[in-house]
């Protein structure tokens, strides 16, 4: 992982380099619908934004601590750890932003099931969830502990379209990415090294077809991730990279008449 001065230092490199939100000089008519429909946030938003973020503010406020399995970038695997809530709330869960932004881009491209790789404390989860409506969310977590708190939450707080599968993503990717139905949509966020990033992006690469998305979460994180997504980037098989800096989104249209790459301020 770079440090935080390397971070920002990355940032400004990246904001100096990159497209206006607002899509000036923007040629691609696709990439242009992306920026007004997808990544600018405007009006009010789904009411039930405002339960996700009450939850958020409980967990960010919880000093429960519990044991977590961290099978991702800078552990070990079997590496147990006691962590408070807070911390993993702070720390690990996208912002609401974000959150956001998924929803938008589901909704707009009328995605009909997601899986994700690293259901964390789930609040993303849960913005794929009211977004997807009647369709399905599978999420893998590796933490037992987390993967139950989740479950027992979602049930609770009355999401019934998701799926929480504890294991590694290694034992059930392809399975879960086989039973997911029309359009769909894959979220990277659980292991933030070269290898295993690269190994998951080629396993579901021949199963992928021309409507479905991926992301791949902080693509910028370290030289290992950077490299990652350089060779994501390269693939034959994709047609259009987005990067925002903190995650990087991959379409496959064949209607392209050129591979396009796109850095956009977001």
């Amino acid at each position: 992982m770079y440090s935080k001065g390397f971070l920002f230092y990355k940032y400004i490199s990246f904001w100096l380099k990159a497209s206006s939100r607002r899509g000036h000089g923007i040629h691609s008519p696709f990439v242009f619908d992306f920026i007004q429909k997808i990544l600018r946030d405007v009006g009010p938003g789904d009411p039930a934004f405002n339960n996700i973020e009450s939850k958020r503010k409980e967990l960010l406020s919880s000093d429960q601590a519990i044991e977590v399995l961290d099978l991702g970038a800078g552990s070990a695997a079997g590496n147990h750890k006691h962590r408070k809530l807070h911390s993993i709330a702070k720390n690990a869960a996208k912002s609401a932003r974000f959150g956001r932004l998924f929803f938008r881009l589901i909704s707009h491209y009328q995605i009909d099931s997601v899986l994700e790789l690293g259901t964390s404390l789930g609040l993303t989860t849960r913005y794929f969830s009211i977004a997807l409506r009647s369709g399905t969310v599978i999420s893998i977590e590796g933490s037992p502990v987390i993967a139950d708190l989740v479950q027992r939450s979602l049930i609770s707080e009355g999401y019934s379209n998701v799926q929480i599968i504890q294991g590694n993503f290694d034992d059930h990717l392809i399975e879960s990415f086989e039973q997911l139905k029309g359009k769909r949509l894959i979220f990277f966020d659980g292991n933030h090294r070269y290898e295993p990033t690269i190994r998951y992006f080629k396993q579901v690469l021949s199963l992928c077809e021309e409507n479905d998305v991926l992301i791949f979460d902080d693509i910028h994180w370290s030289a290992e991730m950077e490299s990652a997504w350089l060779e994501i980037k390269n693939s034959e098989k994709v047609a259009l990279t987005i990067d925002l800096f903190s995650i990087g989104l991959v379409f496959f249209k064949k209607d392209f008449k050129e591979k396009l790459d796109f850095m956009i301020r977001f």
